[in-house]
């Protein structure tokens, strides 16, 4: 059965230029352009290894057409975090990292773990994603213009860098005009979105940011949507030392989404305003105290979308 198994996954490092392969079981590595010359190379490939199943990490967009190639192949893809990659090559004692290396790794990971298989996005989904991956792009770039505009004194300099500013606010306002059409154009966006911007606090680019980066809201239990967004507490306990708990890994997309919409919630929101005070009064840090915030606000709104229910000032919610 095991042999089934390595025959048929294979692990895929992706990178901007290339793709290096390894067919899980199998000694040789791949080294291919990303392209349509590797796409040609790797179906060869598939056929050949009767391939069903591959694996790789994801890496910010460098693997969406490769992707898709998989899939109209009839291959069964799965997608996942690098740092859960990373922390399976640790446990394995695999410190160095290359390219060969990395596709090793996620080739045994796969036949050891088992990933699930990453649904297809819709082409709605797509298109709400990219508009909304373009548009933190804008923000990061507006917001560095108006760092150099407090800087700067060379007048000429800044007027360049007002017109920079102009520009972008332009292009954001557009954006956001773009994202709120395709919303209202979806059914099952438009009733999501209404249900979440009914929550004090959840505004319409915060019901945004979840319905692009956390498609998956509504359909996960507590404990994974909060692993999901990277808001669950890790435990760092060892013998009698018990650690100061973390966060870490998940979506940073969907916790920066919440960060600000948890803030209002503070002042705005009952349920989340006397949460946040009970932690201050029990002597909690601010931003620990706003972080556990942030993980009962997306557990709120995990509950919403699952149940299609709009906000109710209830602390049952």
């Amino acid at each position: 059965m095991e042999n089934h198994l390595q025959s048929t996954w294979i692990g895929i490092d992706v990178s901007k230029y290339h793709w290096d392969i390894v067919v899980a079981g199998q000694p040789q590595m791949h080294h291919w352009s990303a392209g349509q010359e590797g796409c040609q190379q790797l179906r060869q490939l598939l056929v050949q290894h009767q391939v069903t199943h591959a694996c790789l990490e994801a890496t910010g967009g460098c693997e969406r057409m490769l992707v898709d190639f998989l899939r109209e192949q009839g291959i069964a893809v799965s997608v996942v975090n690098p740092r859960q990659i990373r922390d399976f090559a640790r446990a394995q004692g695999q410190l160095a990292k290359t390219d060969r290396l990395d596709a090793l790794v996620i080739a045994r990971y796969a036949v050891l773990m088992q990933p699930k298989e990453t649904q297809k996005p819709s082409e709605n989904e797509q298109k709400l994603r990219s508009l909304r991956t373009r548009r933190q792009q804008v923000s990061d770039a507006l917001t560095r213009e108006k760092n150099r505009r407090g800087t700067q004194r060379d007048e000429q300099v800044r007027q360049s860098i007002e017109e920079a500013i102009d520009f972008y606010q332009r292009q954001l306002e557009q954006l956001d005009q773009q994202i709120q059409q395709l919303i209202k154009a979806d059914p099952q966006f438009q009733e999501r979105s209404s249900l979440l911007v009914t929550v004090p606090g959840v505004g319409t680019t915060t019901a945004a940011a979840l319905l692009a980066d956390m498609p998956e809201l509504g359909t996960l239990n507590r404990r994974e949507v909060a692993r999901l967004a990277g808001l669950a507490p890790i435990n760092r306990d060892s013998g009698t030392l018990r650690g100061k708990r973390m966060i870490g890994g998940g979506r940073a997309a969907v916790r920066q989404g919440l960060y600000m919409a948890t803030l209002v919630a503070t002042q705005h929101n009952p349920i989340i305003r006397e949460h946040y005070q009970q932690l201050l009064q029990r002597g909690k840090a601010k931003m620990t105290a706003l972080t556990a915030c942030m993980r009962k606000l997306l557990l709120i709104l995990n509950a919403m979308i699952k149940t299609k229910t709009d906000w109710k000032c209830s602390k049952e919610t």
